[in-house]
């Protein structure tokens, strides 16, 4: 799931610099003549340090869209 967010100080909704930290676990496969290949990621943890709107500026005015769900 994506996480949408909005700029309280200009009202932009669509342009953000977002800084995450990823932790992924995956299985490295080397061939013997030293090809890597990834197979498996798996995201085991995922944290946004930082989000900063990109036509202001401000980054503590960013707030995250609660979108809610017509089920």
């Amino acid at each position: 799931m994506t996480t949408r967010y909005r700029c309280t100080a200009c009202g932009n909704l669509t342009r953000f610099d977002v800084v995450e930290t990823t932790s992924i676990r995956a299985f490295h496969h080397f061939t013997v003549g030293g090809d890597l290949t990834v197979e498996e990621p798996e995201i085991i943890a995922k944290n946004i340090d930082s989000v900063t709107c990109r036509w202001c500026g401000h980054g503590r005015a960013v707030e995250p869209i609660v979108e809610s769900s017509d089920v």
